[in-house]
């Protein structure tokens, strides 16, 4: 079983009707309005991350369901959905900390399915857990070379580009990660799981516990992360901001796909903002 720290430093689904077709999702409209209904994209070849037919979970409990999803080179792709639908647990899949009962996780053309998650590190995924994601009684400088353990030695380049773009990180570089406040925490997180310059960056619920007023500097840094080519995948709480920011969106629902579409056709649609939006 992997450990709590080991986690760190990398850094439920069927849908309702099974129709599939060969090249896109089912189109559905609830209320005469247009949203793609998640059931199974040809988008494999073009995907830097592929998800099909996920079945996983923690010992002999099943969370997720006939789980598909896509992640673009460079792309930015939000989950959604309401407490306990599966969203953190597709990110744990997709990082090797789960049970896997069936399916596959493509990265880059590579199956990963069931790999280690230092494996799927040196693969090219970074990985924010959404608690006990820094090493408190390290300091800033010592978690951020935890982020690159796998290397013989802390790339210089790499750190200078993390203190470039968290300029708190190199102020407080010697200060212990556990006396920072939650957002310093936050952008340490982030700033070690870049350490080793992943393809794909993934973030579990990214804003949880922040002030209102630190909710928008921390998604215009992740905005700022994928502009410069990082593909993300994020699972957020703030749904509404979330879906106003990505590219496309998934929206989950005990454990299985509900929707997929574009962040502002979910954002706008009526039945999804109904059952998921809180209106």
């Amino acid at each position: 079983m992997t450990s709590t720290s080991e986690s760190s430093i990398g850094a439920s689904t069927r849908s309702e009707s099974e129709t599939e077709t060969d090249t896109e999702s089912e189109k559905i409209s609830p209320d005469n309005k247009s949203v793609s209904q998640a059931s199974r994209p040809d988008r494999a070849e073009e995907s830097l991350l592929s998800v099909r037919n996920l079945d996983a979970g923690y010992g002999d409990l099943q969370i997720l369901t006939d789980v598909d999803m896509d992640v673009g080179s460079s792309e930015y792709v939000t989950i959604v959905g309401p407490n306990g639908a599966g969203k953190s647990t597709v990110m744990k899949s997709v990082f090797g900390l789960t049970a896997h009962m069936g399916g596959t996780v493509m990265f880059d053309n590579a199956d990963i399915t069931g790999r280690r998650p230092e494996e799927i590190i040196r693969e090219g995924i970074g990985y924010v857990p959404q608690n006990e994601n820094v090493f408190s009684t390290l300091s800033v400088r010592e978690n951020l070379e935890m982020g690159a353990y796998i290397l013989d030695s802390v790339p210089d380049d790499a750190l200078e580009a993390v203190f470039n773009r968290f300029p708190i990180l190199r102020e407080r570089q010697d200060q212990k990660a556990g006396t920072m406040s939650g957002g310093q925490q936050q952008m340490l997180a982030m700033g070690r799981a870049l350490m080793l310059e992943p393809e794909l960056l993934l973030l579990d619920e990214p804003s949880a516990g922040l002030a209102p007023d630190l909710v928008d500097d921390m998604f215009d840094r992740i905005d700022g992360i994928n502009r410069d080519g990082t593909a993300v995948l994020m699972v957020e709480q703030n749904a509404k901001e979330a879906l106003q920011r990505c590219d496309r969106g998934y929206v989950l629902a005990n454990g299985e796909n509900r929707y997929m579409d574009d962040g502002d056709v979910l954002l706008n649609d009526e039945q999804v903002r109904q059952d998921f939006l809180g209106g």
